[in-house]
């Protein structure tokens, strides 16, 4: 708490210490003939600076945040920075929020606060080397929000955050995945909006908007610790989350390369077959039309070709063309599949035949792709800017987009690792089922081992159609597959399908007792975990509408598997990215789908790489049966898939 300055004492220690500037603002302040401050506080109660030679400015700053009771400050001298950094030594933990000033771009804006109601701000185009050590202790706490946004901006400024971190975004999103993360909403949450309002930059100048958010993030950080710590999520935050920000950032950071001439010569070819496809579906219509527009679409195939009667309508009263709606009509007419094959291939040049090309950085000569750790609420990554999670790899022409994915240069190859039917793996693992967990354990391919016991056939008998229709029910089940939905999804009626669940259920009894101890279990609490703890909350759960109540049981069984799935990739990624560092490895984590990690390795590499990646995926996480990884290799990601 600030006292009343002995103002004497000052004068006399300014005088000897020849401190004339500070002498003259001090007295400006204290003096008993400035009426500046005294006239709208006690002195006793003023926090003052002591970091600027801009004392006027700094009087401002005190007014303006008198109403909340903080004190905000922006710090404009080189003496002002060096009293801040050194006063920041002495935190074990403090928030920081950084910035880019948009209209330097050249400079960051830098914002800390660690005690309630004070935050501190400067401007600066190089990071200060005693502030790069302090970021580089990993004995002290970084608060922030976005935090892998702000490592990457520091990145760029040659400063490698080795703190521990706690991001209030991601905390947040492990206390509620279905609510919105968003900076100004968990600042209503917890303190309320007043203070929210406060970082809406709409509202009032940069700075301020700045040194609000470091302050609020610092004050969200204890709330929220205890949020966590009471849901068991705050080792999840700590111990994995945070590992894994770093890690993701380099992956960010690092990029993939395209083969750009590679992808112009598919568009070129998928151009000329998209003509092919045009034509083929103008003749089967027997009229020129617009194939992208729903409305001319619809009256095609219901008013003139009249390919099934009632056919569902949107809202606005046109015929509903979705993928949905054409998938369930493909065996109705020709015209069907070749309009979703044209669809198909349309997305496929918009998406990223023609857009990687344009997403390649200047200076890297690489996309970098941004994973996102907030948005799936079962706590997989998702990708965007480019999405390349989203590439098909059931087509052929999916899968030849994958080819321009290359290593930097020929001193490199392309190794992709793939968890082997991982989501089954892991509800064997929960469910405790005998049968399933022996198959694993035997290594006996899951699909035919279901095949042999729905349809009591031996293994070794077991037609291709028949082990088509065991792979659908088994992944399935995990989404909670019912009769009519097998049907829609194989050649099976909905009797047949019928009887293939109930077989299957026979064949599997340990499954069924856990997908019904799953839904009792998440009646009574309101959520599901998975082997992480990781939270899944279903407010759903007990609606009385069945169809509402039917989805959020289907969450209950399905977010734990999908979600345990998630937490052990993620493992294997933080103790891979470990052994990188530590070994100081050329080799590099490049991006993740799903199951998935694609690595751009070093050729001197490969052969302890290849091992390590193997050893660290099969033993992130130990499971009742055993986990498997197969692992491929090539020039670019087709080959290595």
């Amino acid at each position: 708490k600030v006292q009343s300055p002995d103002i004497d004492k000052i004068k006399a220690m300014f005088t000897e210490l020849e401190f004339k500037r500070i002498k003259e603002s001090f007295l400006k302040i204290f003096s008993k003939d400035s009426e500046k401050i005294t006239e709208k506080s006690n002195p006793s109660e003023i926090q003052f600076n002591l970091f600027d030679d801009h004392v006027e400015k700094n009087i401002k700053t005190i007014e303006s945040s008198k109403s909340d009771s903080s004190f905000y400050q922006k710090i404009d001298s080189k003496l002002g920075q060096k009293l801040l950094l050194e006063k920041l030594t002495n935190q074990n933990k403090f928030c920081l929020v950084v910035e880019q000033n948009h209209e330097k771009k050249e400079k960051l804006i830098l914002s800390m606060s660690w005690n309630k109601g004070k935050s501190y701000c400067y401007e600066t185009k190089e990071i200060d080397p005693s502030f790069k050590k302090i970021l580089e202790d990993p004995s002290i706490t970084l608060i922030g929000y976005d935090l892998k946004k702000m490592v990457k901006l520091l990145n760029e400024k040659k400063v490698d955050v080795k703190n521990k971190l706690f991001d209030i975004k991601i905390a947040n999103y492990l206390i509620n995945p279905e609510i919105s993360h968003d900076l100004t909403n968990v600042t209503e949450k917890y303190l309320g909006s007043k203070k929210s309002s406060i970082i809406n930059e709409e509202n009032t100048d940069l700075f301020s908007v700045i040194m609000a958010k470091s302050d609020y993030a610092n004050q969200l950080y204890n709330l929220m610790k205890i949020d966590l710590q009471k849901s068991e999520l705050y080792n999840l935050l700590v111990k994995v989350e945070m590992p894994l920000l770093k890690v993701l950032s380099k992956m960010e950071l690092t990029g993939i390369k395209i083969d750009s001439t590679l992808l112009e010569s598919l568009s070129n070819k998928f151009n000329s077959d998209l003509q092919q496809i045009e034509k083929k579906i103008h003749s089967l219509s027997g009229e020129k039309f617009n194939i992208g527009s729903p409305k001319q679409l619809g009256e095609i195939l219901f008013q003139k070709l009249k390919i099934k009667e009632n056919p569902k309508k949107t809202k606005t009263g046109q015929f509903s063309t979705s993928e949905e709606v054409l998938s369930s009509l493909v065996n109705d007419h020709d015209i069907v599949s070749e309009v979703l094959n044209w669809r198909s291939l349309q997305k496929l040049l918009n998406t990223y035949v023609e857009a990687l090309p344009k997403q390649i950085h200047f200076k890297s000569n690489r996309i970098h792709t941004v994973f996102n750790q907030a948005v799936a609420s079962t706590g997989r990554l998702s990708s965007a800017n480019p999405n390349l999670q989203n590439i098909p790899i059931r087509t052929d022409k999916g899968r030849e987009i994958r080819k321009a994915f290359i290593c930097e240069n020929n001193d490199y190859v392309m190794i992709a690792a793939d968890y082997s039917q991982i989501e089954l793996r892991v509800i064997a693992s929960l469910s405790n089922d005998k049968n399933m967990i022996q198959a694993f354990k035997d290594d006996i391919d899951i699909h035919s081992s279901t095949a042999s016991k729905i349809f009591n056939v031996r293994i070794d008998e077991i037609t291709r159609e028949q082990r088509s229709n065991a792979k659908t029910v088994n992944f399935g089940i995990i989404y909670g597959v019912s009769a009519f939905g097998l049907s829609n999804q194989t050649d099976l009626s909905r009797s047949e399908s019928k009887e293939i669940i109930d077989s299957y259920y026979e064949a599997y009894p340990g499954l069924k007792k856990y997908i019904s101890n799953q839904i009792n279990f998440a009646r009574d609490n309101g959520f599901v975990e998975t082997v992480l703890k990781r939270k899944r909350f279903l407010k759903d759960i007990n609606s009385r509408n069945p169809m509402i109540r039917g989805a959020a049981e289907r969450n209950a069984v399905n977010a734990p598997v999908q979600g345990s799935a998630a937490d052990i990739i993620k493992l294997a990624m933080i103790n891979i990215q470990d052994h990188i560092l530590k070994e100081k490895l050329k080799s590099k984590i490049l991006i993740q789908v799903h199951d998935e990690l694609v690595f751009e390795v070093y050729k001197n590499e490969v052969a302890y790489v290849t091992s390590m990646i193997k050893n660290e995926m099969e033993n992130a996480f130990q499971l009742k049966v055993p986990l498997k990884v197969d692992i491929g290799k090539g020039e670019n990601w087709f080959d290595a898939h």
